[in-house]
């Protein structure tokens, strides 16, 4: 295509719109006004309640996840006992990550209501860290571990 005929094609798609988006520029007068979103100590404990209930039922759900292993015996010769190890072993990381991470998140939305003079970004950012610490393990469930 040549320069001219690209000139002309951008020339044409410029007098179809009247108006232009630009991404890299906050309009002078963005408006907004009076918004509704308050935040206060007692949403923020709420939160953090809820939170700790979800950790305490992952709890419960770690308990009737061990007791479903009993008396499985030795997985010697038979594969899919040791499958069902392998799935057993990789939940069990999993929940007990989940659990941790939920206790922590727990504390900081604690924290966060106690300490109204904290910025949203510091507040991210410990989240974010928690992302890091915690983040998701490959699957292992389904692959050959040559049993």
């Amino acid at each position: 295509m040549a320069w001219d005929e690209w000139e002309q094609l951008k020339t044409a798609a410029a007098e179809r719109h009247t108006t232009r988006m630009r991404l890299n520029q906050v309009p002078l007068d963005p408006g907004g006004g009076t918004g509704t979103l308050v935040s206060n100590k007692s949403a923020w404990s709420r939160a953090s309640r809820d939170v700790g209930a979800f950790r305490d039922d992952i709890g419960k759900a770690l308990g009737r996840l061990s007791e479903g292993q009993t008396g499985l015996g030795a997985d010697a010769g038979c594969l899919t006992a040791a499958a069902q190890k392998d799935v057993h072993e990789s939940w069990d990381r999993y929940v007990r990550s989940v659990n941790e991470r939920c206790g922590k998140l727990a504390g900081l939305l604690a924290g966060a209501g106690s300490d109204q003079l904290r910025t949203d970004e510091a507040i991210m950012a410990e989240i974010g860290n928690l992302k890091v610490e915690h983040a998701d393990t490959p699957a292992v469930g389904g692959q050959d571990t040559g049993r």
